[in-house]
């Protein structure tokens, strides 16, 4: 456990919130570091793609309340930005901007090679604040159920880096994402 000092403020739909109100009351907390800043395919209307994804698959977070933990979406765009997303997107669960504050930078997920999505789970002790767990890449697909759900079908991802027999369908990883609103734009992605 990595103890977290800094006063972080964060801009939120009710006002200023400190790192401690993301908790909601509750002991736990999970953050989704969402990339959506200019350095971010999109910019300024709308976030990464990959990170789009993941929210997409975001449940109703009743499940996670009952477990005394909240969840809670940040990202380096203003408040303005992420709400006008939000709203184009149907999403509801909580999103925070640290535009004003070094918070993706203190976690390791703004350097000066861009900005990068991740997964930390926090714990408090009264107003003391622990940083127990971070992934990036791969690791947060743990989160979310589309791959889990298209690894047991029998096309499976249908990804190069797939161990799959020839005359299956295979892209490049990453490259049939989509925000949800856009696969119908696209020609030929098999997607309706």
């Amino acid at each position: 456990m990595v103890r977290i000092d800094t006063p972080y403020e964060f801009d939120s739909p009710k006002g200023k919130a400190s790192l401690l109100d993301l908790f909601d009351g509750r002991t736990q907390l999970i953050v989704y570091h969402f990339m959506f800043a200019p350095s971010v395919g999109g910019w300024p209307n709308a976030g990464c793609v990959g990170c789009s994804l993941q929210i997409d698959q975001i449940g109703h977070l009743a499940h996670l309340h009952a477990r005394d933990t909240s969840f809670v979406t940040v990202a380096l765009a203003p408040l303005v930005n992420i709400e006008a997303y939000k709203k184009r997107m149907g999403w509801t669960v909580p999103w925070v901007s640290s535009v004003h504050n070094t918070f993706n930078k203190d976690f390791g997920l703004s350097t000066e090679k861009g900005e990068n999505h991740g997964l930390s789970v926090l714990i408090r002790d009264g107003d003391k604040i622990y940083r127990t767990y971070f992934t990036t890449a791969r690791g947060t697909e743990k989160i979310g159920t589309v791959w889990s759900l298209l690894d047991v079908t029998p096309l499976g991802r249908q990804e190069k880096w797939e161990d799959t027999p020839a005359g299956r369908p295979q892209q490049e990883h990453f490259k049939w994402w989509r925000r949800h609103d856009e696969y119908e734009k696209v020609a030929g992605c098999g997607c309706s």
